[in-house]
């Protein structure tokens, strides 16, 4: 198979990275109704619906305003703007969700923790969607950098580039067995196991930046390093707390 896989149906070309795309929000939806309905979920359906609309408004401005930030010296035109509002990360999403969760629970006034129940559904959707970049080859810049290690494919420009969405899967492969494993091992509070999806995934994407060919860059890291950064300092408390706690254990 050559990538960018491009099939053809009834004549057309589909963009086979925007119907798993689709996809990906359908099934992650699907699993997040299976695991509500298979666990209490102690905040009312009303505080519910409201966390979720103020996380898929701050998901979408987020996805937006950061894939804006990873090319800030483009120069604007109806065309590059066209262009622009279509530019979308999962990075800037997930951050950006956290805040609109954040900003809704403070208008109603709910103090749980609502993260948990999203975890395994998010993992499982950003796993599709990644399999939609990887199939859409150089046409998304989820692409690594020239390699010769055997890891090395032509994504479709005849250069041997790392296939950096094919570590992702490996590793939200990884992610998803470990999350499950704490969640059925270890008594964890309400929100932990958010946490420490955020951290382990933000970890991640900020050393798989590094083989990611980007152009704009503040001290030597990308937007997307950056963003990570910011995210660490948010979970600060909780890095500190959870060292304390494994000194005592010690």
């Amino acid at each position: 198979m050559e990538l960018p896989f491009e099939p053809t149906l009834f004549g057309y070309t589909v963009n086979i990275h925007l119907v798993l795309e689709y996809l990906a929000f359908f099934l992650a939806f699907r699993y997040y109704v299976f695991l509500r309905k298979k666990k209490k979920d102690y905040i009312s359906s009303n505080n519910r619906l409201s966390i979720i609309l103020g996380a898929a408004a701050g998901a979408l401005i987020g996805s937006r305003l950061v894939g804006v930030l990873e090319n800030p010296l483009v120069t604007f035109s109806t065309e590059n703007i066209i262009q622009l509002l279509n530019v979308k990360t999962i990075m800037g999403g997930l951050f950006g969700g956290l805040l609109g969760v954040e900003i809704a629970k403070k208008i109603i006034v709910e103090t749980k923790s609502s993260g948990d129940l999203f975890v395994l559904p998010i993992i499982v959707g950003i796993f599709i969607g990644r399999i939609g970049c990887f199939l859409s080859g150089i046409n998304e810049f989820t692409y690594g950098r020239e390699t010769t290690s055997f890891l090395g494919m032509d994504l479709g420009d005849g250069v041997l580039r790392h296939p950096v969405a094919l570590y992702e899967l490996v590793f939200l492969i990884g992610l998803f067995i470990s999350l499950k494993y704490i969640q059925r091992k270890y008594l964890l509070q309400s929100g932990e196991l958010f946490k420490l999806f955020m951290l382990a995934y933000f970890g991640f994407r900020f050393c798989i930046e590094f083989l990611k060919p980007n152009t704009f860059l503040i001290f030597g890291l990308s937007t997307i390093q950056i963003l990570c950064i910011v995210c660490y300092v948010y979970y600060t408390k909780f890095i500190i707390l959870k060292i304390k706690n494994a000194r005592k254990k010690i």
